[in-house]
């Protein structure tokens, strides 16, 4: 790859990835190194509402954010029956709004590549697959890829190339109002355990989080179990099973008081999904459980206080179909491969280096 200076007299700059809460953190050492390079730039990022609720006021690379109406293959299905209006609305928005560089970090591009090219921008930048429209400066999507340096590479393109290894994401003094809201615990190191994942493949056994959270309670921590109101089952399952008092923090938190309890936490170990991404670029240490291919794309910068619980697996335990490239009909953990004793001593050694123990 070409090395490419930053661009003069850089006013504007929009970053579009309307994406989940782990894909955004994918994109954080991105947007540090755009606001490295081009420090008096507005950096706007195009997302989602929650984006948008969670970035307000926050310190951090992004100025402000813009919410993406539902487009055809952005947010809605490709053939979806919606009216057209405010996205050509946002689009003559965009233009007017005197763009020197747009940048596309939502996928391959089929549809988000011809989409940022209607913004009049000096520059694009982004990804693509082979049958997505070139943009101007543009680096291969595939599958396996590290997502976190993948999107470097594209901000290297629109001459960032100066990378921040630190912590990524601060808080504000309402994260942690929330959090102190939701904690009443005396002073004893927290340990936040998130067992519940989107994809189901990727859930460590119930009975596993269970166990090792007994263990740590039983080195002197308060232990804590996150989830969704969705993963209230699986919060359940794991305080069922364990056999000393646990913090159920199931749907009681936002996403910023989460990152406050996150940021007091002592350790946090989960599947591979948001909050573990969340605690990664806070500064807190973390064990993830893994599936191999997770692992690879997922993997944060920063390994000093990041461990891997990698499961090797690659077949369907139900149907033996491989799910490297395709993906079967069954739900079967892909993770349960990753025993209690190679999480433990991972999280134990993590644990005792932050507490001293």
């Amino acid at each position: 790859m070409d090395d490419f200076p930053p661009l003069p007299g850089v006013r504007r700059i929009v970053v579009m990835r309307p994406s989940a809460v782990g894909d955004f953190v994918f994109a954080l050492p991105c947007l540090h190194a755009l606001r490295n390079a081009y420090p008096d730039a507005r950096i706007t990022y195009i997302g989602r509402q929650w984006h948008a609720d969670f970035l307000a006021n926050r310190p951090g690379p992004v100025d402000d954010v813009i919410v993406l109406p539902p487009c055809p293959g952005l947010g809605v299905p490709p053939d979806a029956n919606i009216d057209p209006a405010p996205g050509k609305r946002f689009v003559d928005d965009m233009r007017a709004a005197g763009i020197d560089i747009a940048l596309q970090v939502y996928g391959g591009g089929l549809y988000s590549n011809p989409f940022i090219m209607q913004f009049g921008a000096r520059l694009t930048v982004g990804m693509k697959t082979p049958e997505a429209a070139p943009l101007d400066r543009w680096v291969s999507f595939g599958d396996l890829q590290n997502r976190r340096l993948q999107l470097l590479e594209v901000a290297a393109l629109a001459g960032a190339t100066n990378v921040r290894i630190g912590r990524e994401l601060h808080l504000t003094d309402d994260d942690r109002r929330e959090a102190a809201q939701v904690l009443h615990i005396p002073d004893r190191p927290l340990v936040v355990l998130q067992p519940g994942a989107s994809d189901p493949r990727r859930r460590w056994p119930a009975e596993r989080f269970a166990a090792l959270g007994d263990l740590l309670a039983r080195e002197g921590a308060v232990v804590a179990i996150n989830g969704s109101h969705e993963e209230a089952a699986v919060v359940a399952r794991v305080l069922e099973h364990m056999h000393h008092p646990a913090i159920n923090l199931c749907g009681q938190l936002s996403l910023s008081g989460l990152c406050g309890v996150l940021e007091r936490a002592s350790l946090v170990v989960s599947n591979d999904t948001g909050p573990l991404h969340l605690a990664l670029a806070i500064g807190t240490p973390a064990v993830g459980i893994y599936w191999l291919t997770n692992v690879l794309e997922s993997a944060p910068l920063r390994q000093n206080h990041h461990r891997a619980a990698m499961s090797l697996r690659v077949h369907c335990p139900v149907c033996g179909e491989e799910n490297i490239k395709t993906r079967c009909a069954h739900d079967d953990s892909f993770v349960d491969g990753v025993s209690v004793e190679e999480a433990s001593q991972l999280a134990l050694a993590l644990y005792q280096e932050r507490t001293g123990g």
